[in-house]
């Protein structure tokens, strides 16, 4: 255990400046310091770094914490690695409570030797792929698969030669061939006095963690009849397969600017992949997408894409995958699914099709919410209303799982097409509250995160209005004729909010310009100060279809206009409150009235 005291000794010491601009680019404001947020993707900087406070905070997704909290979302640490690597920057020594420093030495050291014999291991697999006088089979196989020496090295591709000690003979002495055994490397069958090679005439996968830190294999067979046809290493201290992710190191290493990953079911498919160019593709290691394989997914990117093998087994797997992503599924995120035709894997795939064709199957990946609304439908007739109430029940079960954002209020209007139900009658009926989706934080009690300065308190309060304004630009993006939903006047009361005064220039050439497209419209903003903004917009796919955002266009205006409404009677109250009794005017007085009367 880390005494508090220290940790709190660390968080003096420390400048978060320093901290965090040495892996963020960083650009001194005022008093403050300004950056593209690293937690999640966007064009104008929205990330604040306070030396004053020693406190991060980002206006776009609200990641905030400490110089600590920063080192573990943003180096991916527990808490105590980051500790110790903030107070190594500092050049302190981490004080342990007496007793647990043992204990705590004692499986620090375990876990060094555990991942130095998996090591040797890998280097002595790699060294027969090119030496053992049986490499051929292991060798010809690969040839096969269309792979090349340079990307057996690059993912450190090996053999483990037929035979039951090969590995054990290998090794140096008695307690390597013990630390083999609890790095599941080697069998150790104490009742009938045998320990053997787990790993036995298979072509041999390395698993590195993030550190490139070899932890764990997996072995293919090289005939088709041998079983299985993957071989894991069992959960070690230093592997667990619920978190690691094959293939993720090598994709962080390789690809330079790193936005999306490929997660497939083998790990041949993530080298072949490799091999023909596609370096970002992940494989799961002989278990389902967890929720902690998701969020390892989404700290290094913003967009998943599942691939797997269209047959029932691999629409299953693609459905918990599903499942496991609601709850991560803030703005800014994407998930696709792309289901392969009937005995195709990725691997046979990309070496038919080629890199270019598999890359655009990718792209036309169906989206999480199409997915998700055709595999509940699967089962339902939408014709009666039986089905669609059951389909409005199923659905609101699982977006009630999704954080609190805009794209989970556009599902929840994407299921109201669906079931002819009003947005909010399903949040009604699920225990939902219309404000907890698309509302802006009430004016009187702001939810201001801590350590914020006053004249941050601004931003904070008017973030709905800017959210339901990109909105009304997102479907403009996609969809000009929603322009003429709204009366031009009622664009006019809306000149009076900062957030929209983007979204009234862009509908002031929409107007000019009734005939112009979504591409001739972003056109018209291409040097504009926001044409990157806007471009973004453009480029983000719509949840509804085409004939329902006129609609949600609308829709949106009007909440817009009802902000608009609150201020008004929010400002008109403070102005007529600071007057006393005597002082009020008949009309001020019916005004009053007329503000503080009941709605509907």
């Amino acid at each position: 255990m880390i005494p508090p005291d220290f940790i709190q000794t660390l968080r003096e010491r420390a400048d978060i400046v320093d901290i965090v601009g040495s892996r963020v680019n960083l650009v001194k404001k005022g008093r403050d310091h300004w950056g593209l947020c690293p937690f999640h993707d966007e064009k104008t900087p929205s990330f604040k770094v306070s030396a004053d406070k020693q406190f991060y905070y980002c206006f776009g997704c609200q990641a905030s914490g400490s110089a600590l909290d920063f080192l573990q979302s943003y180096d991916r640490l527990d808490f105590v690695s980051a500790v110790e690597t903030l107070a190594s920057q500092l050049g302190l020594e981490v004080p342990r409570v007496r007793g647990d420093r043992e204990e705590d030495t004692r499986r620090r050291e375990e876990r060094d030797r555990l991942s130095e014999v998996a090591s040797r291991a890998s280097e002595f697999y790699q060294r027969e792929l090119r030496s053992h006088p049986k490499r051929m089979r292991a060798v010809t196989y690969l040839k096969e698969r269309g792979l090349t020496g340079e990307i057996a090295r690059e993912y450190g591709l090996g053999y483990a030669p037929a035979g039951w000690d090969n590995l054990m003979m290998a090794l140096a002495d008695d307690a390597e061939v013990e630390d083999a055994i609890s790095a599941g490397l080697v069998v150790d069958k104490a009742e009938e006095k045998k320990r053997y090679d787990r790993f036995r005439d298979r072509i041999m996968f390395p698993i590195r963690d993030l550190r490139g830190r070899t932890i764990a294999f997996g072995g293919r067979v090289i005939s088709a009849e041998d079983n299985p046809k993957y071989l894991n290493s069992p959960e070690t201290p230093i592997f667990h397969k619920g978190r690691e992710l094959y293939g993720l190191f090598e994709a962080k290493r390789s690809v330079r600017e790193l936005t999306s990953l490929i997660v497939v079911e083998g790990y041949m498919d993530v080298v072949a992949l490799a091999q023909h160019g596609i370096g970002n593709a992940v494989a799961t290691l002989g278990t389902a997408s967890t929720q902690d394989h998701v969020q390892r997914l989404f700290r290094t990117v913003s967009t998943i894409i599942f691939c797997f093998d269209g047959d029932r087994a691999g629409r299953n797997a693609a459905w918990k995958a599903l499942l496991n992503c609601l709850p991560h599924m803030a703005d800014g995120r994407n998930v696709r699914f792309e289901f392969l035709p009937d005995g195709e894997d990725p691997d046979s795939m990309v070496r038919m099709e080629g890199k270019d064709r598999f890359e655009l199957r990718l792209e036309r990946a169906q989206p999480l919410a199409e997915f998700m609304f055709r595999r509940l439908s699967e089962t339902i007739d939408l014709e009666s209303i039986d089905g669609r109430a059951q389909l409005a029940k199923e659905g609101m079960v699982l977006l009630t799982q999704m954080p609190d954002t805009m794209f989970r209020a556009l599902m929840i209007e994407s299921l109201a097409e669906r079931t002819g139900l009003s947005p909010d009658k399903l949040q009604q009926i699920s225990g939902m509250t219309r404000a907890s989706v698309v509302e802006a934080p009430p004016w009187e009690d702001p939810d201001i995160p801590p350590d914020l300065e006053d004249d941050d308190v601004g931003v904070i309060l008017d973030r709905g209005r800017m959210r339901l304004a990109r909105e009304a630009l997102h479907v403009l993006m996609h969809s000009t004729e929603a322009v003429s939903t709204i009366e031009s006047n009622d664009y006019e009361r809306l000149a009076v909010m900062p957030e929209c005064h983007l979204l009234l220039e862009v509908v002031r050439v929409a107007e000019e310009e009734p005939d112009l497209s979504p591409i001739m419209l972003l056109a018209r903003f291409r040097t504009h100060p926001d044409g990157a903004l806007l471009t973004e917009l453009a480029e983000t796919e719509q949840l509804l279809d085409a004939p329902h955002l006129p609609n949600h266009f609308k829709g949106v205006i009007e909440r817009l206009l009802q902000e608009l409404d609150k201020l008004k009677k929010q400002e008109g109250t403070r102005r007529l409150s600071g007057k006393s009794l005597a002082e009020l005017t008949d009309e001020d007085k019916a005004r009053l009235r007329e503000m503080h009367r009941p709605s509907g």
